[in-house]
């Protein structure tokens, strides 16, 4: 088992992290290659996404801390937890317990919980407060990197412990990057109607729109544009800069440069393996 770590955050001897990768683990493939899948897919036993689990947790040297995964939902729903959410009477994962449960981030100050965000190509980001002694867990799709979801829950931080946003430590995780992340062109218009940086975050800054000079070189009928090109959208630097927006210093905002979509040997990419791929799991916790 293979686990990513951030240094800074390794510093603080109460803090428990880390990133998940694909190898090892009790889930095995079609191809015959057994990985450590910590989602709830449709091709793996249930089973034995739990005992990933336990063994993930082991390897971080978080037990018997309790695990609090979310139903993510692409929102900016962010959740406080200052126990255990209660589970069902069937004994269900908390991320299938209730309502309660569902969201995109989580944050606490209670020592004991294990923050989780799944992903497989969406950015995962930690966040630590050393000062107030507070965690966070987001998992930042488009959907929720445009809702604000990075810069809402630092707000929550704020709010509910006081934080500095300057005292914050961030990691964000493997991703799919820039390099592979090809979107329609009305992101553009989406983005850049919400952020002032936005033309940052893409390759190209189009939105479908322009018009075509050589539309007479094609067959389509007259007044008719040929589909356009999808662009790229950097997802992490478009969460980074969120993160600067909320206060945190440049210095203070640590990201992986691994790619999903081009390192599927060590990350689960569903760009690239669809319906086959597992899920990644980020995880930050105060130990007990």
């Amino acid at each position: 088992m293979q686990i990513l770590e951030l240094v800074p955050f390794k510093k603080l001897p109460w803090l428990v992290h880390g990133f998940s990768t694909r190898a090892g683990g009790s889930s095995i493939l079609d191809s015959g290659e057994r990985v450590l899948n910590l989602g709830f897919t449709d091709w793996d036993a249930r089973e034995k996404v739990l005992k990933n689990r336990q063994s993930f947790q082991s390897a971080l040297g978080a037990r018997p801390s309790t695990l609090i995964p979310l139903k993510q939902i692409h929102s900016a729903v962010a959740r406080f937890f200052a126990a255990p959410p209660a589970v069902s009477s069937k004994g269900l994962p908390a991320e299938t317990a209730g309502p309660a449960q569902v969201g995109d981030a989580s944050f606490t100050n209670a020592r004991g919980l294990l923050l989780g965000v799944q992903t497989a190509d969406c950015v995962p980001i930690l966040l630590v407060d050393p000062k107030k002694r507070a965690v966070a867990a987001i998992h930042a799709g488009w959907r929720g990197t445009l809702a604000r979801i990075a810069l809402k829950t630092v707000g929550h931080m704020r709010m509910r412990f006081g934080s500095n946003p300057a005292d914050i430590l961030a990691a964000l995780g493997p991703a799919i990057g820039g390099c592979c992340y090809e979107v329609g062109t009305e992101l553009v218009t989406k983005f850049t109607s919400q952020f002032a940086d936005a033309e940052e975050y893409f390759d190209e800054l189009r939105t479908g729109e322009e018009p075509n000079p050589l539309q007479w070189l094609n067959m389509m009928p007259p007044g008719h544009q040929p589909a356009s090109k999808n662009v790229r959208l950097d997802l992490r630097k478009a969460n980074r800069a969120q993160l600067l927006a909320a206060g945190l210093g440049d210095t203070n905002i640590f990201a992986s440069d691994l790619c999903t979509a081009c390192h599927t040997g060590l990350l689960f990419s569903y760009r690239k393996e669809a319906h086959s791929s597992g899920r990644l799991l980020s995880a930050i916790g105060l130990r007990p």
